[in-house]
């Protein structure tokens, strides 16, 4: 009787259930996710858009969301040096792994031997490609692809998602072109190692870190450097991650007067930026204006 129930339910409101269960290790991934495919997918993320997606904490309610996913997405490049513990913790032989970096041109590959001496260099290049928004629309077609092959009969759909959204953004890199035009060679300093993508799509120049190395605390004698960088090359910004502490930031915009402009880099790392173009949004209106 329940069966029947249900059935004309599902016949009489037109009900449609998620196809294919989706986990992003970060909230960006899981925004395209939700453009492509919409209600035919059920998603989720593990990492907040306002926490450092170098590190996560691993906790056994992740690995229970692994347990029922049917695909994890990820951006690799050992950006979540976290995602295999929880995968060997979900003891999920079904779940399927999609690294969205296979077809991206990788920057920054260390050309000599890595070590902990150098601070957060990955191995495999720099993982932050998702801030060139090319870059996004590759991500977009893997996803498209993904969820096409778990899920065959919705393909269309799918492909149909995908053309639309890689539309939407090109409509968007072209408004996003005009504005850095004005920046197009101009210095600026930035806080981690995360926008050689950024700065190689909008021609801007990154003049140096106020990281002495990735990962690294700042410290003094850098802050002394970037100081002197600063007041010698008229730099007017320093564009930093808003999860990273702001003190050294502070210390040298005290001493020069430069703008310390805070960003998210993931969707819902601030109030109101719900979407991946809106994010892009957020990071261009407040460098450019």
């Amino acid at each position: 009787m329940k069966k029947i129930i249900l059935l004309a339910l599902f016949f009489m409101f037109n009900i449609t259930f998620a196809q294919v269960n989706v986990v992003t290790t970060t909230s960006t991934i899981y925004d395209i996710v939700k453009e492509i495919g919409k209600d035919k997918v059920e998603v989720d993320y593990l990492c907040r858009g306002d926490q450092d997606p170098h590190f996560l904490e691993v906790k056994p309610s992740y690995m229970l969301k692994l347990r029922k996913a049917d695909i994890l997405m990820k951006i690799g490049l050992g950006l979540e040096m976290w995602a295999q513990q929880l995968i060997d913790g979900s003891r999920n032989s079904k779940l399927e792994i999609v690294d969205l970096s296979v077809d991206i041109s990788i920057k920054e590959v260390p050309t000599a031997k890595v070590d902990a001496s150098q601070g957060d260099i990955h191995p495999h290049g720099n993982p932050h490609y998702w801030l060139d928004p090319e870059n996004v629309k590759i991500m977009a077609k893997e996803i498209y692809e993904s969820l096409s092959n778990k899920d065959t009969e919705n393909s269309s759909f799918y492909k149909k998602n995908y053309e639309v959204y890689s539309k939407r953004l090109d409509g968007k890199i072209a408004e996003w072109k005009n504005k850095m035009s004005a920046l197009k060679d101009k210095p600026i300093i930035f806080f981690h190692a995360s926008w050689i993508y950024f700065a190689d799509k909008f021609g801007i120049k990154i003049a140096g870190y106020v990281e002495p190395k990735p990962g690294i605390t700042p410290t003094p004698s850098h802050n002394a450097d970037i100081i002197a960088l600063v007041k010698k090359n008229k730099i007017t910004k320093i564009v930093m991650e808003n999860f990273y502490s702001d003190n050294a930031p502070n210390q040298i915009a005290e001493k020069t007067g430069v703008k310390v402009i805070k960003v998210p880099v993931n969707v819902y790392g601030m109030d109101g930026v719900d979407s991946y173009i809106k994010m892009m949004d957020n990071i261009i209106n407040q460098i450019t204006k």
